[in-house]
């Protein structure tokens, strides 16, 4: 990089001091937290991140240093919110990924819950839930809220994958149908509120970061 391509001292040193405000920041809103998913901690972790990675750049491009600090998910971050300030609607959109692991079980528990709707009553068995993977989802998701599937996921044959939560800002409520056909077609990221992820990948690297501080001391 040539010089005049570098920032200058003085960047760098704003853009430390953007890290200490931030800091300060993120602290107050954890201090003040309204519980586990405030969406105001969220945001202040969202700054600090922007922050610490600008901070980062400037200092490797000025001095070629690093810092030791590694914040996950910076690259895979919500743009900067461009959505109204105070926002007359919302949309929420859920992501929640799932493989079948124990198809028998699937399949078991979907003939069970077709046999109870249909009632003693009736003699007619709906012998293609049993067999077919297809349709016992459909029993499945039809006959739960997809909350209790997600806590209950283990009991149905299913084995979680990845999950996402995102909260959008919206001008105005749509019309009764009116994405009913493309749901999720018109998902802004700049619109987003707060998003709230659950993966496995967060677990492994904390793992990682146990191992490398090395095994716990023993007794």
């Amino acid at each position: 990089m040539s010089d005049a391509a570098q920032p200058t001292a003085a960047e760098v040193r704003a853009a430390a001091e953007a890290v200490k405000a931030a800091l300060d920041r993120h602290l107050e809103a954890v201090e003040n937290r309204t519980g586990d998913d405030d969406p105001a901690v969220y945001a202040a972790f969202n700054e600090l991140a922007a922050a610490a990675e600008a901070y980062d750049e400037r200092l490797y491009d000025r001095y070629d240093e690093v810092t030791p600090f590694e914040i996950p998910g910076v690259e895979d971050s919500l743009p900067p919110y461009a959505g109204p300030a105070e926002p007359n609607a919302l949309s929420v959109l859920i992501r929640r990924d799932y493989a079948v692991a124990e198809p028998q079980r699937l399949l078991a528990q979907a003939q069970r819950i077709a046999d109870l709707d249909r009632g003693e009553d009736s003699p007619e068995p709906v012998p293609m839930v049993g067999r077919s993977v297809h349709a016992a989802l459909g029993m499945l998701f039809g006959e739960f809220e997809p909350d209790e599937i997600a806590s209950r996921h283990k009991e149905f044959g299913l084995e979680e994958g990845d999950s996402t939560l995102w909260v959008a800002a919206a001008d105005d409520l749509p019309e009764p149908g009116e994405w009913l056909s493309t749901p999720f077609d018109q998902a802004d990221p700049g619109r987003v509120i707060c998003r709230f992820d659950v993966s496995a990948v967060f677990d492994e690297d904390d793992l990682d970061g146990d191992l490398a501080d090395g095994p716990p001391d023993m007794p």
